[in-house]
């Protein structure tokens, strides 16, 4: 399939999307071309765009936080409790992009995003760094060896509302990991290295075991690990001097963040591959992008999550680059397109389209 041909219409009105069987074998290299000739020029991570976007997210979403504790007033503390969640899981999903961006793109970005961000979350970078690049590997996306894949779509029906759920449990068991296990494995090594392979990245594979850290990355690990213990503490011991609704107010925001990553996790693929090694064109297709119109999509996929297809084309391309990328794009391949195959309408039909898929599976 070349870059300018149509697939043929099911119907006069309506075209055939491209789909992942197509291309398990063979990549469609026209497409592959057209990403890495029509990017020239794009590329270039911008300080002076990462920088205000992370410290007005965080700001806000803290201000958010703490609106929500003070507020007297139950419709008050719901909307900046909701404004807070938004903002924070927009902070946040930097972490995606910390995982890409070359190490001397963005100077003291990566700690400061830790200090102000990843410790104060218990997320610090060191659980996503290292892992999230196994999800973009050649012959690991989408197999057992993926950390970030299930095929979901294949699955039974009561494991969608599972999978969503279980997230709000996300900030009460970073706190026990970060408070508990984090210092009882410094003591005991089977400890560490049980927590290290099963705890310690942010991955949806229950098969996943993380490697041991290396290098200048077992240091960063440390000092991360460090700061999420003494910071944990501190939220704990806040609880004997001010009392303990602060913090059950500020972790069930949290949990709104954790549920708005979850549910958009489900939709970030379609998740119905069962296991083989896929070329880049199969992994693109079975990847979603939910392009413009419309703001929604910007708001439960921030900093570009919202074209996550087209980062698996392009994973080092910052996320400020990725509309024009995917406009130029659009506008080459047009429709009909292998290209056009990943882009999808908005999360309810991609919630839709993997819950019919589970419906043909027994419970």
């Amino acid at each position: 399939m070349t870059m300018h041909q149509t697939l043929e219409p099911a119907r006069p009105e309506a075209l055939v999307r491209a789909t992942r069987l197509q291309f398990m074998e063979a990549d469609d290299k026209d497409m592959l071309r057209a990403a890495r000739d029509l990017t020239k020029g794009l590329g270039e991570a911008r300080p002076g765009i990462y920088w205000p976007d992370m410290l007005i997210s965080a700001g806000l979403g803290y201000a958010g936080i703490a609106v929500t504790i003070l507020a007297e007033h139950l419709a008050i503390q719901i909307v900046a409790g909701l404004v807070a969640a938004l903002a924070l899981y927009r902070a946040l999903m930097f972490i995606h992009e910390l995982t890409h961006i070359h190490r001397d793109a963005l100077p003291g970005f990566r700690t400061g995003w830790n200090l102000l961000v990843g410790i104060p979350l218990l997320t610090p970078s060191f659980m996503y760094e290292g892992v999230h690049t196994i999800h973009h590997k050649r012959t690991q996306y989408g197999t057992i060896e993926d950390p970030e894949y299930l095929p979901l779509a294949l699955m039974k029906p009561w494991s969608l509302p599972l999978f969503v759920a279980v997230a709000l449990l996300a900030p009460l068991a970073l706190l026990v990991r970060a408070a508990v296990l984090v210092p009882l494995g410094a003591l005991v090594p089977p400890v560490r290295t049980f927590v290290w392979q099963r705890f310690s990245a942010l991955s949806i594979n229950p098969d996943f075991r993380r490697r041991p850290p290396e290098g200048d990355f077992a240091g960063r690990v440390r000092w991360q690990e460090a700061g999420v213990f003494v910071w944990s503490w501190i939220l704990i011991g806040s609880t004997f001097v001010i009392g303990w609704q602060p913090l059950a107010i500020a972790m069930g925001v949290l949990s709104l963040t954790a549920l708005l990553n979850q549910l958009r996790t489900l939709v970030a693929h379609l998740w119905e591959n069962e296991g083989e090694p896929m070329t880049v064109t199969a992994q693109f297709l079975d990847s979603v992008n939910v392009p413009p119109p419309g703001i929604a999509a910007e708001i439960w996929a921030p900093v570009g999550l919202r074209y996550h297809a087209l980062h698996h084309l392009m994973p080092s391309m910052p996320y400020h680059d990725l509309p024009e990328a995917h406009r130029r794009l659009a506008r080459e391949l047009g429709a009909g397109s292998t290209y056009e195959g990943a882009n999808h309408p908005g999360m309810l039909v991609l919630v839709g389209r993997i819950a019919k898929s589970t419906m043909g599976k027994r419970a």
